[in-house]
């Protein structure tokens, strides 16, 4: 614990004096304070209410978020209500589906991650309502049907994309990718479009 709140404290002095260059010369960005503390809630609160107390335009939720997205979700249902809500907020490296679309619930307004094409150079492939397809299996090796039926991404079919990554070709990385990527975007779209109903 003593070793994680001198970690804390040292993050909170690189921002305070990060926050105090891009204030002399702000060139019409914004500057995110990052809230640290692993998944210790004390700590956690500590460095929101430190963090809060500065100028900054807005907060990312960063360092470890525990062992698995059941400890991670625990975790932002404590600290979300303690995160100011008049600034925008932003979870650092997860973006997941499944986990966006819980992490949304929650308050947090945008996130990233390296998953969506991490996976797809594995061979898996995003599908609306929250599958996976693994272009590998013998399955899709003769499958003309679209990688999903219900989402336009890629005009390639499963077989196409199987013979690819089958074969180490670099545009099945490419094309698994962009498919990827255009299916969290969708993902992304139905959940705004959900909280502006007031559907979440």
């Amino acid at each position: 614990p003593q070793r994680l709140a001198e970690s804390v404290q040292l993050s909170h002095r690189w921002m305070a004096r990060s926050l105090r260059a891009h204030l002399a010369d702000p060139r019409q960005q914004a500057m995110y304070a990052v809230v640290h503390g692993g998944i210790d809630r004390e700590q956690r609160r500590k460095s929101v209410e430190y963090l809060s107390s500065l100028p900054f335009d807005g907060f990312a939720i960063g360092g470890s978020l525990g062992k698995d997205r059941a400890e991670m979700l625990e975790l932002l249902k404590y600290l979300m209500p303690l995160v100011p809500d008049d600034k925008p907020n932003h979870l650092l490296g997860i973006a997941d589906p499944e986990s966006a679309d819980a992490v949304v619930r929650l308050g947090i307004d945008t996130l990233d991650s390296c998953n969506p094409t991490r996976i797809a150079r594995h061979g898996i492939l995003l599908q609306r309502g929250g599958s996976h397809l693994r272009i590998r299996t013998l399955a899709c090796r003769a499958d003309y049907g679209p990688i999903d039926p219900d989402l336009t991404t890629i005009p390639h079919s499963r077989a196409y994309l199987h013979h690819l990554c089958k074969q180490n070709e670099p545009l099945f990385a490419t094309l698994a990718s962009q498919h990827n990527l255009i299916s969290m975007n969708a993902l992304m779209a139905d959940l705004r479009r959900r909280i502006l109903n007031d559907e979440i």
